[in-house]
């Protein structure tokens, strides 16, 4: 007598198979408690204005994220703290002089724009952020232009102004001697709020690496990258390997590398497509401050990244062992058909 066999088939594609208790607002709140060192720096180098543009960005951004999902009839989200931490995101990429206004724009064009019109979180194709930062510096260039001198640096310099170091790095080929590679480790220079100490910046990734929120593959790449090329290709007016150490310690490459290009849904999920979006974003990075219009290009970078991340998970997307054609065909006729009668 001949046996029928039955195929059965498992259809797991919608289903997490990885049981954990950290919820969205609970990585979140990591990403918060890691950039606070950050914070704290802008407060000691600029006073407490700083703290008015992130409180500021912070509501603009809850509240833009409450109205449009009220106004579209969608389940509340702001819970979960994910807009919170694009608005925070955003004020840090901002001068310290930047008007009250700035992030409320910015944070409208990065949440109603960016993330809630392609369905909210975690379907965003682009960082949130970031887009806000690229239009805020397209919009106003003049104003996002305008750094603040530190308090450390008052009394070194005349004015209420002064260049950043990268823009001296590139704009000037030479480096003030208030500017050594201690003040920009520690964070005694101009700059955005929340990039001008690599200290603080590292603080907050060791913190979100040991909590597993982060992986160091996208920011060891991303970094290591911009550190060998620039090491590679030098710059002039510099030894190869203090030049390297001024492109690393400066602009908003850690604060880039840390708490935007990991962000979960715009990087890439396959761990080896990690360490070529890293590699990805820190060689535009360089490209852009050799041969771009502006000294920075860490932004533009991650969100050109940001664009290719499906391609890059495709590429690296692990195959099916023992699982033959007719049998993926069988599934997908199966998953079909299931839809079909639930209709």
């Amino acid at each position: 007598m001949k046996e029928n066999k039955e195929r059965i088939v498992l259809d797991v594609a919608y289903q997490p198979q990885v049981r954990t208790n950290t919820d969205t607002r609970r990585i979140m709140l990591d990403v918060i408690i890691a950039l606070l060192p950050a914070v704290a720096v802008a407060v000691w180098q600029f006073g407490l204005y700083p703290l008015a543009v992130i409180a500021v960005s912070m509501v603009s951004a809850a509240f833009f994220e409450w109205a449009y999902r009220k106004l579209m009839k969608k389940t509340n989200t702001v819970g979960d703290l994910s807009a919170c931490v694009t608005g925070i995101l955003l004020a840090l990429t901002l001068p310290s002089t930047a008007p009250l206004y700035l992030p409320v724009i910015g944070s409208l064009f990065a949440i109603v724009v960016v993330k809630q019109l392609y369905g909210g979180i975690g379907k965003n194709f682009l960082n949130p952020a970031l887009a806000g930062r690229a239009f805020l510096l397209a919009s106003y260039a003049l104003v996002m232009g305008r750094y603040a001198v530190p308090n450390a640096l008052s009394g070194a310099v005349d004015g209420v102004t002064m260049a950043t170091p990268l823009a001296e790095l590139y704009d000037s080929h030479a480096m003030p001697v208030y500017y050594s590679l201690k003040s920009l480790f520690v964070g005694t220079i101009p700059g955005c709020i929340g990039e001008i100490s690599a200290a603080a910046l590292l603080l907050g990734g060791i913190y979100l690496i040991v909590r597993k929120v982060i992986s160091w593959r996208i920011p060891v790449s991303f970094i290591g990258t911009v550190a060998l090329l620039t090491l590679i290709f030098g710059g002039e007016g510099f030894s190869n390997v203090d030049w390297m150490l001024y492109n690393v310690l400066s602009g908003g490459l850690m604060l880039g590398a840390i708490f935007m290009a990991t962000d979960y849904a715009t990087s890439p999920v396959t761990l080896n497509g990690q360490l070529l979006f890293g590699v990805g974003c820190g060689a535009l990075t360089v490209l852009i401050r050799y041969f771009g219009g502006f000294p920075e290009g860490v932004s533009y970078a991650i969100l050109i990244m940001n664009l290719c991340s499906w391609a890059i998970d495709k590429a690296f997307h692990r195959h099916q062992f023992g699982v033959s054609r007719e049998d993926i065909a069988a599934a997908k006729q199966a998953r079909k058909a299931a839809k079909e009668a639930a209709k």
